[in-house]
C-alpha cells in the first residue's frame, strides 16, 4: 500500500470498519459468561448490542446450548435468518472454521472436514461473507498467551491448552481452489484471513490464474504459532505488500489487540475486536465485545477518523462488485498486470 504525505490525514481516509469477533468459540462459557452468548436469542442480542456501539462487521460462529461450538448449519442458517432482521445493515461474515473447540477431555482441537467447510457456500439465507484459510500450516494460538492471559479460563487445564497448541490450518490448494469456486458462484464474497506474505503471495497467484475475481479483502492474522507475530516490522511488511485497491484489517490476539487496532485507525487501516480475540481490557481486568468496540469508536474520534455506517460499509467492502477475468481483477486491486506474449522488463499499468 502506498502512502502519500498526507495518508495520515483522517479527511483523506476511508471511514473506519470495525469488525467484531463476539462469539468466542474457544472460550467454555464460564470463562466469561458475561460476554459469551448462549441461546439463540443471546446470539441475536450481542450482534445487535455490537452493531449499536459502532461495529459494521459481524465474525459469525454459533454455540450449542450445551455450550460447545455448532457444527450445524442448520443453526447458522437459523441465526443469519434472524440477525437479517435483526441488524440488516450489518455485513453477515461467517468464520469458515465454523468450530475448532475440542469435543472432550483430551481430544484434539480441529476445524471440520473439507466436504462440511464447503457447505458454507450453500448457507440460506447466504451469508455476505466468509473467511478463507490460506496454505496448511500451524495455528498454536498459545503460543503468545501469558499467565495472565489464561489466568482463570479453561485454558489453565492442560488437555485444553495441549489441543490448542497443536492445532493447525487445513487449507491446501485444491481445497482453496473449490472453495473459491463454490463461494464465488453462490454470491459469496471471500474474506482472505492470512497470516504472512506467503500466503499473500498465494492470493495473488490465484488471482493471475483467474481463480478469483473479484474485490480484495484482507485480513492479516498477527497471533504468532505459526502465524506473523505482532510485532510492528512484519505488520508494516505485510501493509507494504498488499495492494493499493485492497481492504486490509488488522488482527492479533490478547492484549495485543488494542495497539495493532490503534495503529490501524492512524494508518487508515481497518480494526477488528471481539471476546474471539482477547478477553482483556487493562492487565487483569475483563472487557466485553461492546467494551471493546467503545473503546476503538473513542480512539478514532480522538483521532478524528470517522466510523463507517453499515450502508457506508458495505459500499467500502464492494459486496456487490465482480470482475470478469485476471486482467481487470489485477487492475482494480491494484496488482501489476500479467505478462503478456513476447513482453520483456517489469509490467505496469498505464
Amino acid at each position: 500500500m502506498f502512502f502519500h504525505d498526507d495518508a495520515l490525514f483522517p479527511e483523506n481516509q476511508e471511514k473506519l470498519v470495525i469488525t467484531v469477533a463476539p462469539y468466542g468459540p474457544e472460550w467454555e462459557l464460564d470463562d466469561f459468561r458475561d460476554d459469551l452468548p448462549l441461546t439463540m436469542d443471546e446470539h441475536v442480542q450481542q450482534a445487535v448490542d455490537c452493531y449499536e456501539a459502532g461495529a459494521t462487521v459481524l465474525h459469525i460462529h454459533v454455540r450449542e446450548l450445551d455450550g460447545k461450538g455448532s457444527k450445524r448449519l442448520s443453526q447458522f442458517n437459523e441465526l443469519l435468518s434472524r440477525l437479517r432482521e435483526a441488524v440488516p445493515d450489518m455485513i453477515l461474515q461467517v468464520g469458515g472454521s465454523i468450530s475448532f473447540a475440542p469435543e472432550g477431555e483430551g481430544a484434539d482441537a480441529k476445524w471440520l472436514s473439507d466436504d462440511t467447510r464447503h457447505m458454507l457456500a450453500e448457507l440460506d439465507p447466504r451469508p455476505d461473507q466468509v473467511t478463507i484459510a490460506i496454505n496448511t500450516s500451524q495455528m498454536n494460538i498459545v503460543e503468545l498467551m501469558t499467565d495472565d492471559d489464561i489466568a482463570g479460563t479453561s485454558f489453565t487445564r492442560p488437555e485444553v491448552y495441549e489441543a490448542y497448541r497443536e492445532m493447525y490450518v487445513p487449507a491446501g490448494p485444491g481445497w482453496v481452489e473449490e472453495h473459491l469456486k463454490r463461494l464465488q458462484a453462490a454470491g459469496i464474497q471471500p474474506h482472505f484471513q492470512l497470516s504472512s506474505i506467503p500466503q499473500l503471495e498465494t492470493v495473488e497467484r490465484l488471482i493471475r490464474r483467474g481463480r478469483y475475481t473479484g474485490p480484495m479483502m484482507v485480513t492479516w492474522v498477527g497471533i504468532g504459532g505459526g502465524f506473523d507475530g505482532p510485532n510492528p516490522y512484519n505488520m508494516m511488511e505485510f501493509i507494504r505488500r498488499v495492494p493499493d485497491g485492497a481492504v486490509l484489517t488488522l488482527e492479533t490476539l490478547m492484549r495485543s489487540c488494542l495497539p495493532v487496532n490503534t495503529m490501524a485507525i492512524a494508518m487508515g487501516l481497518h480494526t477488528r475486536c471481539g471476546n474471539e480475540d482477547t478477553l482483556w481490557g487493562r492487565k487483569g481486568e475483563k472487557m466485553t465485545s461492546v467494551q471493546q468496540i467503545e473503546q476503538l469508536v473513542r480512539i478514532a474520534g480522538e483521532l478524528g477518523r470517522d466510523v463507517a455506517t453499515g450502508k457506508e460499509a458495505r459500499q467500502i467492502y464492494r459486496l456487490d462488485e465482480h470482475y470478469r477475468d485476471a486482467d481487470e481483477t489485477l487492475a482494480k486491486i491494484g496488482f501489476a498486470p500479467n505478462r503478456k506474449p513476447g513482453q520483456v522488463g517489469f509490467t505496469h499499468h498505464a
